[in-house]
């Protein structure tokens, strides 16, 4: 008989976003959310923001980079904008949720458009939108498949950003709170584990949080605006629904030294040890004394008000949910490294790793290293909500797409799994492969660089009948399932 790794109970699924995904833009009251002005790209072409400046000129700027003062986010009719139809599971949900039931689904990570909600962000609820959330939910649960929620995942309504600067104003904490408490009230009979912020360590720019200034100081006073309104939705949740699992979720790419020598050790700390910070800070609830000192080197002042270092104590996180795609490595001399691509950064080429197309390090190995580092760490239940591979598809004369590299990568991924509660000991509730039905990538707007067990026809300038279809990976990892990953 073939001994039982991974928990009896344990979340088998998929993950998407709704500004990568649901599409149905400005659809059942939605207001306009940053992502929605941002334009599609490719590997080699950035994806640009399109705003009006204070004169009305339009004008448009690297997605990440700094708005200028006074500008405001606009949608040029002009322009192709991959979110406001993405794969459309706005009006193709059943038939999507019919297909992760036949591949056996346990659970299913999405985010709730804020926009959708509180279309401008503020105390205004949109009842469309709190309705087609609760047909979603329905459906999922008539499959017996559990609702994984990201609650804001890479974006903010409009308004909050050009009216408000985004997350550098204090007054977006109260906002997203009154957002969180609508929906716990709401979905609390029908979801239980939720996610506060979507790969917190990369929300940086006007496109995820509002911020029309990326200094650090300006980076570090939104990123605490951020753990205190998590602490405050993580101690709500708990208060309407006890039985909620609230996490946090931080995008991982561990590093490693180039080499032994002590200098090269010291930058893959440092490297680990800003991703590790948001962590620290949601996890065990306090700013680490090495995060305290480097803002005293960068004359970066946090400014807070009373209570908030016990609001972040207090609301601290039941589990962290994690994306992990690559590693990188660190190097005390520049001249030593050459960069590749990332997710949402640079990276540094392995030499002892094979890359994907895009230039990502492909390191299962890796994996089990992320899980018993930050179970070491923390000791809190681990979730990988985000894992993939993105690549070309082709489709045969006989309709099938045989994405056998797809499958080998996981296979690979999921025996690091295995080791690490086997081996090591790690508390891994769930897994989440990223885009399990094909989506916008976040990073260039493209369609081509796919990651799904299903096909969507769109491509890269919109266009397509949005058929589904399944690819070979979709039966193996139906199998896999079905056979509790072993």
């Amino acid at each position: 008989m073939t001994k039982t790794i991974f928990p009896e109970n344990f979340l088998w699924g998929g993950a998407t976003a709704a500004n990568q995904y649901e599409g149905g833009y400005l659809s059942g009251g939605k207001g306009l959310s940053t992502l929605d002005a941002i334009t599609g790209g490719n590997h080699t072409t950035p994806r640009m923001i399109t705003y009006k400046t204070k004169e009305g000129k339009i004008e448009s700027c690297t997605r990440g980079a700094a708005l200028p003062e006074g500008a405001v986010g606009y949608v040029d009719p002009d322009q192709y904008y991959p979110s406001h139809v993405a794969t459309d599971f706005y009006h193709h949900y059943k038939e999507d949720i019919a297909l992760f039931a036949e591949m056996g689904f346990k659970c299913f990570r999405l985010s709730i458009a804020w926009s959708r909600i509180c279309p401008k962000g503020t105390m205004e609820v949109n009842e469309e939108g709190l309705a087609f959330y609760d047909k979603v939910f329905d459906e999922l649960l008539s499959y017996g498949i559990e609702p994984v929620v990201t609650i804001n995942h890479f974006d903010i309504p409009m308004y909050l950003a050009d009216e408000l600067d985004g997350w550098s104003n204090r007054k977006v904490i109260d906002y997203f709170l009154f957002f969180c408490e609508t929906l716990f009230k709401r979905y609390k009979d029908k979801v239980t584990y939720w996610m506060t912020f979507n790969e917190i360590n990369f929300l940086r720019s006007w496109t995820q949080i509002g911020i029309h200034d990326n200094d650090q100081q300006a980076k570090y006073q939104a990123a605490h605006h951020l753990f205190v309104a998590s602490g405050k939705a993580v101690k709500l949740g708990h208060e309407i629904n006890p039985d909620f699992k609230i996490g946090m979720m931080v995008a991982y790419i561990p590093s490693y030294p180039m080499t032994c020598k002590p200098e090269d050790v010291l930058e893959a700390l440092k490297f680990n040890r800003e991703q590790e910070f948001y962590m620290d800070v949601q996890v065990k609830g306090y700013y680490p004394a090495h995060k305290l000192k480097e803002f005293e080197r960068e004359n970066v002042v946090i400014k807070k008000e009373a209570g908030d270092d016990e609001i972040i104590k207090e609301g601290t996180v039941d589990y962290i949910g994690f994306s992990y795609y690559m590693s990188t490595v660190s190097a005390s001399d520049p001249s030593e490294v050459k960069y590749v691509g990332g997710n949402q950064m640079p990276a540094v080429k392995n030499p002892y790793l094979e890359e994907s197309e895009w230039g990502w390090a492909v390191d299962p190995l890796g994996l089990r290293i992320s899980l018993c580092k930050l179970y070491d760490r923390y000791n809190v239940p681990l979730f990988v909500v985000e894992n993939g591979f993105g690549a070309v598809d082709k489709i045969e004369a006989d309709g099938t797409i045989q994405d056998d590299y797809r499958i080998d990568y996981f296979q690979k991924h999921v025996l690091a799994m295995r080791d690490a509660i086997e081996l090591d000991g790690v508390d891994l509730i769930g897994y989440t492969p990223w885009g399990c039905i094909d989506l916008v990538s976040a990073g260039t707007g493209e369609m081509k660089k796919r990651y799904g067990f299903i096909y969507v026809d769109m491509d890269d300038e919109g266009n397509g009948t949005l058929k589904r279809s399944r690819k070979q990976s979709f039966y193996w990892y139906k199998d896999l399932i079905k056979n509790n990953g072993n």
